[in-house]
């Protein structure tokens, strides 16, 4: 029999498993304790169960765990990149960060990416397959343990789009939201989406405190679909509609990602286009000087036009933000991460 994935189940789902096996319901909080709160990999670990019931679980269920092929800091700022790997020997990547807040970790939904973002790496080697809700659990236990210490915050802004595995990541958000787990407010989680509106309409109507995250790079169709080939799928004005929507519905303002490309998108035009874009959305536009990838040949302005572009947009009534430049010299910068264990992963 094929062993079930016991870690990635909320409590309800275990507590649902246990009265299957004719187990009372508070079993399923004791052991949900174990795998979450004390982050255990055996079975035999759970000491307050009974022998039997240990011995039945172990042959129902695995419990996940990955671990860090590779650990890379910055000699620039202490950014701490990791290449997990994973059971079943594909990799991943997560990114440690240090602010005077706590510790902030970006963490990868899927291994690899189907949506072809130009300008990303996660893209270049392909997709092939969905994280589970266990194994984006365990980037962030795995980190904790490196660190000693506790994450303060999630950023699901790593290897691919967290909205094309949109059940397991709810399940993943559940679960480190749990007050019998490590308890992490959805406050202190942001999640970044490239723009799939289906995905974004769907966890409007979940309510959730997260920070929504888009990517829009582009203050129109021609040159977004130029970099971005969601965008032939979903346009700007379909995209600006969900996040409208989902403002209303969530209270929540949304952030919206754009990588300023030297030549590309980065014209005062473009500035003023992107805010008459925005007008009214109450917005926040992060702007990310583009990070070097080898295989796009897209280069960044320089820092006077970048700041000026900022300026541009506070002028017209849009909060913008220049984002913080972490971990570059190990290439685990915004949109540098890859699936692949290279020389520079």
């Amino acid at each position: 029999m094929e062993k079930s994935d016991l870690k990635s189940l909320t409590e309800q789902q275990i507590e649902a498993e246990f009265v299957r096996m004719g187990q009372p319901k508070f079993r399923a909080r004791q052991v949900y304790r174990w795998l979450h709160q004390k982050q255990v990999s055996t079975f035999a670990e759970m000491t307050d169960l009974p022998t039997p019931l240990r011995g039945q679980l172990d042959e129902k269920f695995y419990i996940n765990t990955i671990r860090i092929k590779k650990r890379l800091v910055s000699s620039i700022d202490g950014t701490v990149k990791y290449l997990y790997e994973l059971r079943d020997g594909n990799c991943v990547e997560a990114v440690r960060m240090q602010y005077k807040h706590g510790a902030s970790l970006c963490i990868s939904t899927q291994v690899g990416c189907r949506m072809g973002c130009r300008f990303c790496a996660s893209t270049l080697a392909g997709w092939v397959r969905n994280l589970t809700a266990s194994e984006m659990l365990d980037e962030v236990y795995t980190a904790q343990q490196d660190l000693r210490g506790r994450i303060s915050n999630v950023v699901l802004m790593g290897i691919g789009e967290p909205l094309d595995n949109f059940d397991n990541v709810m399940a993943f958000l559940e679960i480190l939201s749990s007050r019998e787990g490590i308890n992490l407010s959805l406050r202190h989680v942001s999640l970044s989406t490239c723009g799939l509106v289906d995905g974004i309409r769907a966890l409007a109507e979940k309510k959730l405190q997260l920070t929504l995250s888009v990517s829009l790079h582009a203050p129109n169709d021609s040159i977004r679909s130029q970099s971005m080939p969601v965008n032939q799928r979903y346009n700007m004005d379909d995209l600006l509609d969900a996040c409208r929507d989902y403002f209303e519905q969530t209270g929540r303002r949304i952030s919206f990602e754009y990588a300023l490309i030297a030549g590309v998108n980065d014209a005062p035009a473009h500035a003023e286009e992107l805010a008459s874009r925005l007008s009214g959305m109450g917005a926040h536009v992060n702007l990310i000087p583009v990070n070097p990838v080898a295989e796009t040949g897209y280069r960044r302005g320089k820092r006077a036009g970048i700041e000026a572009f900022q300026a541009q947009l506070e002028r017209l009534g849009v909060n913008a933000t220049i984002r913080r430049e972490l971990g570059t010299d190990i290439a685990a910068a915004c949109g540098q991460l890859r699936r692949q264990d290279t020389e520079t992963a």
